[in-house]
């Protein structure tokens, strides 16, 4: 046929019925992978191999150019067994050994043919040699079977095969399976199916098989003859460009939040053809709040709400991403008005009877519904919320009353009509029922917002009641959930705690940046504890607090290492700084650590802590009379000037000017570890010293732990 160097594009394609759609964007890429990665194994890709992905709703698909026929000869080197087991005391090969070789296909080997080489506390045996590369032919079954059995199944299912009895196990059932190098087929089987080089189109504007006669046609053949858009990003920038489209002629827009890419990304995964339509419904359902129709609209329609673009307000239209291009889309348009109208029409009706109840009046029906078996109702839940609630608006000098209500309200809205049918809505429609009862605004802005991700601004005076609710809710479930044993493991988080632990240091920051905590840092330390007292005595296990509050700090640091250097991280976390300080210090660290003088001072700072480490656990007192050395005189008068200022400036939370402050003692520092030996003979005078540079050290490290910017 060819030679061992010749190379031609793989073209591997599985067709299925309709895979499911917010999967099949990792299905494709792990199928490419799962071949790529069994291909490469065998040294069958060329060294600037690269792949393109195909994916629709009916197809995973994978083309590789440059695929060898066989791979060139390999060397191989392995190891045998112990020479003392390989061979006997009359210098024979023993029948363990022969019967390795044979196993191996060397059954032809004597005992010279082998090497001898010593491995750790042994001498082995080793077989050397070459040996031809792997065929495609002979790898391609590996490779597929791999790529099927690595695929990211959401759920599998068992479907029978065409013989009646034979049954397997896949996402989907499996039609077609499509396997070319360059214009050959090549023999492999999964599923039932053998490959062949027939394809289908799309469902309904194809017009039968397609035949590939050659892997590099496949993409311009099915979009030609079956149409169907292979690529997910193209059918992707495609839909995008419609829809882009469609706004410009209706000067309308999508809206901007982050369910518009989700939404792009699920449809493209349900057409193959894409066109987008222009539908519309009754303005009089624009008397529902916006959320409700949006949500009815994308979540169980997947069409696109349209939005004015100058007051972002909803408008009575929207786009639908149809799998049929035709020239009169009239029927496609109204069938989905005539399904979209009931949708909102249920909206509109758990509105209306929602609004019949007082959302003051839900609370008491928060008996009936259990937050956690172990840790009571949502109803005891609300009590700690308005408990934990007050507390900090009193800390925070916020309306304590305000912030008692916001809590009081905050689940009331969890059964609801509304939230039975959409439960992403919680909170959200609980402020709208809210504000129609007559509640004031910064209750409704505090229901509006406990659910969110994280605080994204600085927290003014009329968004603090919202904070103080967000605060409230992250701590009693951190607290609460961990308590009782559910704390994260691997990628197991049922309870979203690293969530909680994250949103919980962005309301920090933002209280911060906002000004909110001037006067008052509201101390993690001190609020797990008062939140604790909330729940029942033997409720918690012991130790919680500590690890809730290490929890949080560790969340803080996996964030801030992404964006910031690990010891910049590690000097300022492990000093465990208020929530609210750390960015402060990150930037004033930060700041320090490009100074000319800081990696000299951070060496000297963990030489420091290394000679502590050395001084008895009793506390010492700096003894002036003791001070016999010049040297030591020296930075005992240096830490006299420089430790007041740096405390005060600390204290402001100047935390670059206490830093540099402290820079400043660099040359009496160097000066002392040049002249003084510390561990001096006499017992008083090495206390002194140590008392000295206990001093020192702590003076150092108020902002941040600087040693660590020598690691």
């Amino acid at each position: 046929m060819h030679n061992t160097q010749h190379t031609e594009p793989l073209l591997v394609e599985l067709l299925t019925e309709e895979l499911p759609p917010k999967a099949l964007k990792a299905m494709s890429e792990a199928f490419a992978q799962g071949i790529i990665h069994v291909l490469a194994q065998k040294h069958l890709l060329s060294e600037d191999a690269s792949h393109q992905v195909f994916a629709t709703p009916r197809r995973l698909a994978v083309l590789i150019p440059n695929v060898l026929e066989q791979a060139p000869t390999q060397t191989f080197k392995e190891r045998l067994m112990p020479v003392h087991v390989g061979i006997d005391a009359d210098g024979q090969m023993t029948e363990p050994l022969r019967k390795r070789l044979e196993a191996k296909g060397w059954g032809h080997w004597q005992l010279e043919d082998l090497t001898q080489e010593d491995h750790g506390k042994q001498r082995f045996l080793f077989a050397m040699g070459e040996a031809p590369g792997a065929t495609l032919a002979n790898t391609i079954q590996e490779a597929l079977e791999y790529a099927v059995t690595h695929l990211p199944i959401p759920k599998v299912m068992r479907y029978q095969l065409e013989d009646g009895q034979t049954s397997v196990r896949f996402v989907r059932p499996a039609h077609g399976l499509v396997i070319l190098w360059g214009g050959t087929v090549l023999p492999a089987q999964i599923l039932g199916l053998s490959a062949d080089r027939h394809t289908y189109g799309h469902r309904f504007l194809s017009k039968g098989p397609i035949n590939i006669d050659h892997a590099q046609n496949y993409e311009r053949l099915l979009e030609e003859q079956g149409k169907v858009i292979a690529a997910f990003d193209k059918r992707q920038a495609r839909i995008s460009d419609m829809l882009d489209a469609q706004c410009q002629q209706l000067n309308a827009s999508l809206g901007s939040d982050p369910e518009v890419p989700a939404l792009l990304d699920e449809v493209t995964a349900l057409v193959e053809f894409p066109a987008v339509y222009t539908g519309s419904f009754d303005p009089e359902f624009l008397e529902v709040p916006a959320e409700c129709l949006i949500l009815a609209m994308r979540l169980h329609q997947r069409y696109f709400p349209l939005f004015d673009p100058q007051t972002k307000q909803l408008t009575p239209n929207f786009l639908i991403v149809s799998n049929m291009l035709l020239d009169d889309p009239s029927n496609i348009i109204e069938g989905n008005e005539r399904v979209v109208y009931p949708r909102l029409a249920d909206a509109r009706f758990f509105y209306e009877t929602d609004r019949q109840i007082p959302l003051h009046e839900r609370v008491n029906s928060l008996k009936q519904s259990i937050y956690q078996h172990k840790l009571g109702s949502q109803y005891e839940r609300v009590q700690r919320l308005r408990r934990l609630s007050t507390h900090m608006a009193a800390l925070l000098g916020a309306d304590e009353q305000l912030a008692d209500r916001a809590a009081w309200l905050a689940k009331a809205d969890l059964n609801t009509l509304m939230v039975g049918e959409f439960p992403e809505l919680q909170g959200i429609i609980g402020s709208y029922y809210a504000q129609a009862d007559g509640e004031d605004p910064q209750v409704c802005t505090a229901l509006r917002h406990q659910y969110a991700l994280r605080l994204q601004q600085p927290v003014s005076a009329d968004k603090l009641i919202a904070a103080i609710l967000f605060v409230a809710e992250r701590i009693d479930t951190l607290v609460g959930i961990w308590g009782i044993g559910l704390a994260p493991t691997g990628e197991r988080d049922p309870y979203a705690l690293r969530r909680a632990a994250l949103g919980l240091i962005s309301a920090y920051e933002q209280l911060q940046a906002g000004g909110q905590l001037a006067t008052n840092d509201l101390d993690l330390q001190s609020l797990l504890a008062y939140a604790a007292e909330g729940f029942a005595a033997d409720t918690l296990a012991e130790g919680t607090l500590a690890e809730v509050q290490r929890f949080i700090y560790e969340r803080y640091r996996n964030l801030l290492i992404q964006s910031t250097p690990r010891a910049v991280v590690e000097a300022v976390l492990s000093t465990h700084p208020p929530l609210a300080q750390v960015p402060a210090r990150i930037q004033a660290c930060l700041d320090f650590s490009q100074a000319p003088e800081a990696r000299s001072l951070a060496e000297t700072n963990k030489r420091i802590t290394n000679i502590l480490q050395r001084a008895p656990e009793t506390t010492l007192q700096l003894k002036p009379e003791l001070l016999q050395e010049p040297a030591e005189q020296a930075l005992a008068h240096c830490l006299t000037e420089l430790a007041p200022q740096a405390r005060a400036q600390f204290e402001a939370l100047d935390f670059q000017g206490s830093l540099s402050t402290m820079a400043k003692a660099k040359a009496a520092v160097d000066q002392f570890f040049d002249e003084v030996m510390v561990m001096d003979d006499d017992l008083d005078r090495r206390h002194n010293r140590f008392a000295l540079l206990a001093e020192l050290h702590q003076t150092m490290n108020l902002t941040a732990d600087i040693s660590k910017l020598a690691e």
